[in-house]
C-alpha cells in the first residue's frame, strides 16, 4: 500500500477520489512548517501540494522511500527540484488545470486597474459619490504587451482580442497560436505596450527581470499587471515607477515575499492588490485535484 500525505488543502472531490482508490493510505496534514515536515515525510511514498507547503533541500533530504511529489498547480518553485532530482523523485505538476481561473483573474485585474474599481469601490463603502474622481480608459483598441506567452499568457491574449486590443507578446521561445499575436523582442514589448501582463515563472534568468532598466523602457502611464510570480518584478524600482508616473497602475496578486509585506507598495494609492488568488477558483481547483488523482493512479494502479 502507498502512502500518500495531503499537505495541503485538496478539493473535497478530489480528496474522496485519492481516498477511494484501495491501494492508498491517506494521510491529511496540512500547515507544516519545514521542522513539521521533516519530522513527517519519512516513510511516505507521495506528498500531494499546492503553493502553501514548501518542499526545500532539508525536507527532500529528510525523505526516506519518497517516490513522487505532485504539484495542484502550475509552478513548482515551491519545490527544491535538485534535491528531488538527486534522490530520484519524480515530480509532477497540473500546468493546464487552473490556466482559465488565472487568465480571468489576470483580465479582472487589467479592467479593474483601467476603471478604478477598487478606490472607487472604497469610496462608495464611505458613504461618498465621488463620481469625477474615477474616470477612467478602454481596454478597446489599446495594446497590451505579454511578457511570457505560454498557456496563461495566451489565454490572456485570446481574452483582450475579444475586447478589441491589440496584442504583442515576447517569449524566449517561438510562440504557437493561432491567434492574431504579433511576438517581438522585450525591447519592443516595453516601449508599445499600454498595458504590460506578466506570465513567467520565477528563476534565475527571470527574477528582477523587470527593474528600473525596463521601466524606463516603458510609455509613460503604463498599466502593469502581474499574476505570475512577485519575484519576476523588482519592488523598489516598481515603487519608484509608480511615484514618479511613469506607472500609472500596478495590479499585483503575488510579491517578493509571500504572506506579502512590502506595505508601502501595497499601500500605494495606484495600486490594486490581492492576496495571490489567481488559481483560487473552484472549478479550476477540482480540474487540478483531480489530476493529482489520475497522476498518482497511473503511477501506482
Amino acid at each position: 500500500m502507498k502512502k500518500i500525505l495531503v499537505c495541503d488543502v485538496m478539493d473535497p472531490d478530489a480528496l474522496a477520489g485519492l481516498e477511494a482508490v484501495s491501494e492508498f493510505d491517506v494521510t491529511i496534514k496540512t500547515g507544516m512548517d519545514e521542522q513539521e515536515l521533516m519530522a513527517t515525510v519519512p516513510g511516505y511514498h507521495a506528498p500531494e501540494i499546492r503553493s502553501a507547503t514548501k518542499l526545500t533541500k532539508n525536507v527532500i533530504d529528510a525523505t526516506q522511500g519518497m517516490e513522487i511529489i505532485v504539484r495542484a498547480g502550475i509552478g513548482l518553485d515551491n519545490v527544491d527540484l535538485a534535491a528531488a532530482k538527486d534522490k530520484g523523485i519524480q515530480v509532477n505538476n497540473t500546468p493546464s488545470a487552473t490556466t482559465v481561473s488565472v487568465a480571468e483573474h489576470t483580465f479582472g485585474l487589467m479592467l479593474a486597474a483601467v476603471r478604478n474599481h477598487g478606490p472607487a469601490n472604497l469610496s462608495m463603502k464611505a458613504h461618498k459619490w465621488e463620481k469625477k474622481l474615477f474616470k477612467g480608459s478602454e481596454l478597446y483598441e489599446k495594446t497590451l504587451g505579454i511578457i511570457g506567452s505560454g498557456r496563461i499568457g495566451l489565454a490572456v491574449a485570446e481574452r483582450a482580442l475579444a475586447f478589441g486590443m491589440k496584442v504583442i507578446a515576447f517569449d524566449i521561445v517561438q510562440i504557437q497560436t493561432d491567434l492574431d499575436v504579433r511576438q517581438v523582442p522585450l525591447e519592443e514589448v516595453l516601449a508599445q505596450a499600454d498595458i504590460i501582463s506578466l506570465h513567467l515563472p520565477i528563476s534565475e534568468s527571470t527574477r528582477h527581470m523587470i527593474s528600473d532598466k525596463e521601466f524606463d523602457q516603458m510609455k509613460d502611464g503604463v498599466i502593469l499587471v502581474n499574476a505570475a510570480r512577485g519575484g519576476v518584478v523588482d519592488e523598489d524600482a516598481l515603487l519608484k515607477a509608480l511615484q514618479s508616473g511613469k506607472v500609472k497602475a500596478a495590479a499585483l496578486d503575488v510579491y517578493e515575499k509571500e504572506p506579502a509585506t512590502n506595505f508601502e507598495l501595497i499601500d500605494h494609492p495606484k495600486v490594486l492588490a490581492t492576496p495571490h488568488i489567481g488559481a483560487a477558483a473552484g472549478e479550476g481547483q477540482k480540474r487540478a485535484g483531480l489530476e493529482v488523482v489520475n497522476i498518482l493512479k497511473e503511477k501506482y494502479t
